[in-house]
C-alpha cells in the first residue's frame, strides 16, 4: 500500500484526495465549476501540507486523464506531472469512466451480477463519452464518443440490465426506451474514489512517463447520415 495524491478535474467538478494504506485521509470538493485554474492550486498546497504535517512519505500521484473536458484535464495533468517533477515520485493514470464506476461498485450491492455499466460523460448536445464495463471494471465496449440515439446500446440492452450514470446519462434516458435501462442520478467523478484504481495500477507497476504523459482526448464525433427529405 502506497501515500498517494489525487486529482480529478476531469468535469465541472474540482477534487483533490490523500489516501494512505487504501484509506482516503483527506478530501476537497467543489462542486460550483468549472473553476478548476482557480481552486486546484488552493487544494493541491492543502494536500501537500497535510501529508508533510503528518509525516507521510508521498509515493504516487493519481490524476484523472480523461475523456473529459479539454481545458480541465489539461490543468489536473499539468498540476500533477509539476508535483511528480518536484518530489521526483511516480505518476498514475486513472480512466475517468472507470473513475465514475467506482462509488456504484462499492455502495450499489443490488445491481445484478450479469449487469453491465455505462459510465456517462456529457459532451453538448446528445453527445456523451461511454464505455460499457461489467462489474469486474472489464470493458465489454471500449470507450468511444457516441451520438446517442434508440439504438446505440441496445445489443447490451438485449442481453440484460445495464446502468446508466454520470452528467451525460439523464439527458439519454429521453432516446434510449428499453425494459433494460436503469439510472443512477448524482454520480460524479472525485478523487476520494480514485485510490482502489490508483492502488491497482501501482501494485500492477502501470506507471506514466512524466516528460511524455498526455491526457486522453477523445473529441471527434462522425455526425450520422441525414436522411433525404421526401
Amino acid at each position: 500500500m502506497s501515500c498517494i495524491l489525487s486529482i480529478d478535474t476531469s468535469t465541472n467538478v474540482c477534487s483533490v484526495a490523500v489516501s494512505q494504506d487504501g484509506t482516503c485521509i483527506f478530501d476537497k470538493v467543489d462542486n460550483s465549476g468549472p473553476n478548476h485554474a482557480e481552486k486546484l492550486g488552493t487544494f493541491v498546497d492543502e494536500a501537500l501540507a497535510f501529508v508533510d504535517s503528518h509525516e507521510l512519505t508521498l509515493d504516487a500521484v493519481a490524476v484523472s486523464c480523461g475523456p473529459g473536458s479539454y481545458t480541465g484535464l489539461r490543468i489536473g495533468v499539468s498540476m500533477a506531472k509539476g508535483i511528480c517533477y518536484g518530489r521526483n515520485i511516480k505518476l498514475l493514470a486513472v480512466p475517468t469512466l472507470e473513475l465514475l464506476a467506482v462509488p456504484i461498485l462499492l455502495h450499489h450491492e443490488s445491481i445484478e451480477e450479469e449487469a453491465l455499466l455505462v459510465p456517462m460523460i456529457d459532451a453538448r448536445r446528445m453527445e456523451v463519452y461511454s464505455a460499457v464495463y461489467d462489474r469486474s471494471l472489464k470493458a465489454v465496449r471500449t470507450i468511444q464518443a457516441d451520438v446517442v440515439d434508440g439504438d446505440t446500446y441496445k445489443e447490451f440492452l438485449d442481453k440484460g440490465p445495464v446502468y446508466f450514470f454520470g452528467d451525460g446519462a439523464e439527458k439519454c434516458m429521453e432516446v434510449i426506451n428499453h425494459p433494460n435501462v436503469h439510472l443512477i442520478k448524482n454520480i460524479e467523478p472525485v478523487a476520494k474514489n480514485m485510490f482502489p484504481l490508483a492502488e491497482k495500477r501501482m501494485a500492477e507497476g502501470k506507471l506514466e512517463d512524466v516528460a511524455y504523459f498526455v491526457p486522453f482526448y477523445l473529441k471527434d464525433f462522425v455526425a450520422k447520415q441525414a436522411k433525404p427529405l421526401l
